[in-house]
């Protein structure tokens, strides 16, 4: 975040004078409402961002905001990289913060892409037809723990990578876990 200390510092004014909290979380700066998670300042190699938990929801009229990637969900970003930017668009971030506030207050939830939209490698259709129990265990997961295993397997670029991370997990979805609890693997 070094890299960013200009631009991050020019972001967090801007969400300190929406009057939302701003917490520390994934060693980021947060900024919530009621203990709810509205906005948050991330930092990366070539850029920094600030993320709008429920961005899909807002209007953007500056066209200022992106989705973060195809399993992206509600949440859309401004990509950062220069503090001139930050100023030309701080009205624009400024109300679009407040709209988020008013979004987050009346309970909206962002659109939440349906597990069933997406891919079943082939590998994990071949391990629910040779043991019925895996698919059974599965199918019981919550749907984003399902979502969460369709990505990591479906990411790999070869058949036997996928088929290996079918196995490797298979313990954990016996047992109900997705992929990250208690990093197990």
């Amino acid at each position: 975040m070094h890299r960013w200390r200009a631009e991050i510092d020019a972001l967090r004014a801007i969400c300190l004078a929406s009057g939302l909290t701003e917490e520390i979380k994934w060693s980021h700066p947060c900024y919530t409402l009621g203990g709810k998670n509205v906005a948050m300042i991330g930092a990366f190699n070539d850029f920094c961002t600030l993320a709008f938990f429920k961005g899909a929801l807002l209007q953007d009229p500056a066209g200022l905001l992106e989705f973060q990637g195809e399993n992206g969900g509600g949440s859309k970003t401004m990509k950062v990289t220069d503090v001139a930017q930050i100023h030309a668009a701080a009205p624009a971030l400024a109300a679009y913060l407040q709209e988020a506030i008013l979004l987050e207050a009346a309970g909206a939830k962002a659109p939440v892409r349906p597990v069933e939209t997406f891919a079943v490698p082939e590998e994990l259709t071949q391990k629910f037809a040779d043991d019925p129990d895996y698919e059974r265990a599965f199918q019981a997961l919550t749907p984003g723990r399902r979502k969460a295993y369709l990505l990591l397997f479906g990411q790999a670029k070869q058949s036997a990578t996928r088929a290996a991370r079918i196995e490797k997990y298979a313990a954990h979805v016996m047992a109900g876990k997705g992929p990250h609890d208690d990093y197990a693997c």
